[in-house]
């Protein structure tokens, strides 16, 4: 498989400006748990920035359905890995700046994909509790993949007890009080790496 093969097999990278490095996504339509937390006001769901902006746009929506039809190929882990490790410079990688976890198995191939690619740090932030604790019954979790279990109403409390049970870290949204210092800085991350690191137990995003 070549690296053009294999990006075209993943349904190729989203590029946020916001971020140091390549993301991956899917259509929001198509979360799980983020669906039933649309329709409720107070969450952080219910305006969901991937279902505005430019993401309604039609070469994003091709691109994201792409992406998603990309997870019944069987070679998507080998093609994934090729494609992140023949382009990705920055040693970061996000997962889904839209879109979320859809099961267990498709989580067990991000974390194996971690595995063959040690020289990069992945972030993936997700609502999908459960599919997170199911898969640490019975998995360790790659020391470079940082899963944040996102809070999931606006200015409500991270859900830091379940984070510590399963030995992974939080984040949250909110209007008033926020860490992340993208807000002061263009709506950039510039030099900093609060997201993928396992130390910082959780980051507080301006609410937008």
């Amino acid at each position: 498989m070549t690296l053009l093969q294999a990006i075209e097999k993943i349904g190729g990278f989203s590029k946020p400006s916001k971020m140091p490095c390549h993301s991956w996504s899917i259509p929001a339509k198509n979360c799980k748990m983020g669906s039933k937390l649309a329709k409720l006001k107070t969450s952080v769901c219910n305006k969901c920035y991937a279902m505005r902006g430019f993401y309604p746009t039609p070469n994003v929506v091709n691109a994201l359905a792409r992406r998603f039809d990309s997870l019944s190929n069987p070679d998507w882990v080998e093609a994934m890995t090729l494609a992140i490790s023949g382009t990705e410079s920055s040693g970061y990688f996000r997962w889904f700046d839209s879109g979320d976890i859809q099961s267990l198995a498709h989580l067990e191939q991000i974390a194996q994909i971690a595995i063959n690619l040690p020289q990069i740090k992945f972030w993936l932030p997700t609502k999908e509790y459960l599919i997170v604790a199911n898969f640490l019954r019975g998995n360790k979790l790659p020391e470079n993949l940082t899963i944040r279990i996102s809070g999931y109403m606006i200015d409500g409390p991270a859900p830091v007890a379940m984070a510590k049970g399963m030995g992974v870290v939080t984040s949250t949204v909110s209007k008033t009080a926020w860490t992340c210092p993208a807000s002061n800085q263009g709506n950039k991350c510039l030099s900093c790496r609060f997201c993928w690191d396992k130390n910082v137990q959780n980051v507080a995003y301006k609410y937008h």
